[in-house]
């Protein structure tokens, strides 16, 4: 089974830049995708073998995230947890026959780390969410987590310490997770794997000197990971300030 993940920063404008080629020649049996940034009547698209379900922020144009798949779900429910959680369209959960699916975009910190307190929240809120589903059974979650976990994570750590998505507090978020029994199968199959990035900014020219963050993330429940059988990014797909990654379970 072949899983992809990709933040579009903009469906309708993805779609402009070669979105349906790459989802042709790559193939895949579920596609998740982040920061849509459209309602589902506007998702108008060409993709006949997919069953799509979007999940829209109560703001227009803002977040929002979708799951296109080839198998029809057993279930598919959007958002998690209390009411603040639900008003930006930032999960959708589709349950199979042998697991959960967790397409996230979660929130950004901001500027400043304004926005970090509710970040926080977030990550124990998700985490606990996360762990409910792996009692009942493997969950895989993916999309773009808005940090970069190690050092080896994004290009320029130093400058970046206190930076929104490298800051020590959404970094130890990420550990506890993984702690909790989880695996981020792209290092699991590439633990000293560098200059492996899923988003550039657009300024400086950041993406053609490969100056990035890996942000998007698989991350599969542990007895999973027996299961892995590739963990790859798509550096060279275009159409959006970040890129494709992907996942295979035997």
């Amino acid at each position: 089974m072949k899983l992809v993940s990709w933040n579009v920063n903009g469906l309708r404008a993805c779609l402009n830049k070669g979105f349906l080629d790459y989802v042709a020649a790559e193939a895949p049996d579920i596609l998740c995708l982040q920061e849509t940034k459209l309602q589902p009547e506007q998702a108008v698209f060409d993709l006949p073998d997919y069953y799509r379900y979007f999940y829209s922020a109560d703001k227009r144009g803002y977040s929002g995230t979708a799951i296109l798949t080839r198998t029809e779900p057993l279930s598919v429910s959007y958002g998690f947890g209390e009411d603040i959680h639900r008003h930006e369209g930032r999960v959708i959960t589709a349950e199979y026959p042998d697991f959960y699916l967790v397409c996230c975009y979660t929130p950004n910190s901001q500027d400043g780390l304004r926005r970090l307190d509710y970040r926080l929240l977030w990550e124990d809120d998700l985490r606990a969410y996360l762990l409910s589903l792996d009692a009942v059974k493997p969950v895989v979650y993916c999309g773009d987590l808005n940090v970069a976990h190690q050092e080896i994570d994004l290009k320029n750590p130093a400058s970046n310490r206190l930076n929104p998505g490298f800051s020590d507090d959404e970094r130890q978020k990420m550990t506890e997770l993984l702690a909790a029994g989880f695996t981020d199968t792209f290092r699991y199959l590439h633990p000293d794997a560098t200059g492996a990035y899923s988003w550039w900014s657009y300024r400086f020219n950041a993406r053609a000197n490969n100056a990035g963050w890996r942000i998007d993330y698989f991350i599969v429940s542990d007895r999973l990971a027996a299961q892995i059988a590739a963990a790859e990014i798509r550096r060279e797909v275009y159409g959006s300030d970040h890129c494709p990654v992907v996942l295979e379970l035997s």
